[in-house]
């Protein structure tokens, strides 16, 4: 059973009709104790680093993440859901992230229009079970003010001044900075991929 976690995020009902679409069964949780029993989490993300950050302590769930992905579970973070996983966001640098990874969450600086919104190709940098089928240069949709670095376990970037994570895939963890809950029959094709894939 897919587990979402719902800390509130706008994007929610985005995520659960792309699995209705995809006819995968879920469920929508909000504690600790339940998140302990899932199988497979799904944590969606939109709007700020650290109002995410404040509402998973708010909600006591911090610690049962971490344990969870540590313990194998496989997770799959979304937009801000991926940014959580590492240690830091300029966004809100008083706030600790998650620190599966380490490394700091930026800011777009240049001339280009902030935030990226809209849709680009990335680049796979190596094979990836979210990717399988997606293609030499899938096509998604990005809303985001704030990119991940590029680290080892980064699966596929995108470039939108800088070279960024698009996909970070190691072992049970994934995470995405792209909406594939808004990125049409590709989206769903990603989302399928990590429902039906074995860890």
């Amino acid at each position: 059973m897919i587990t979402i976690f719902d800390y509130g995020a706008g994007n929610l009902q985005s995520v659960k009709n792309t699995l209705g679409a995809i006819v995968a069964d879920f469920v929508q949780v909000r504690d600790a104790e339940s998140l302990r029993r899932a199988t497979k989490i799904i944590l969606p993300g939109v709007g700020h680093f650290g109002q995410m950050m404040r509402a998973l302590d708010a909600l006591g769930v911090r610690e049962a993440l971490v344990e969870r992905i540590r313990a194998g579970v496989p997770f799959l973070g979304i937009c801000l859901g991926l940014q959580a996983l590492f240690t830091s966001s300029e966004e809100a640098s008083e706030e600790r992230g998650l620190g599966v990874y380490k490394g700091t969450v930026r800011r777009f600086v240049g001339k280009e229009r902030i935030p990226h919104m809209g849709w680009n190709d990335i680049e796979p940098l190596r094979s990836s079970r979210l990717l399988e089928g997606a293609g030499d240069k899938p096509y998604l949709y990005f809303a985001h003010s704030y990119y991940c670095p590029v680290v080892e376990e980064t699966a596929a970037t995108c470039e939108y001044m800088v070279p960024y994570t698009a996909v970070l895939e190691q072992g049970n963890v994934c995470g995405v900075q792209f909406h594939p809950e808004k990125s049409g029959a590709m989206g769903q094709r990603i989302v399928r991929n990590f429902v039906e894939s074995e860890f």
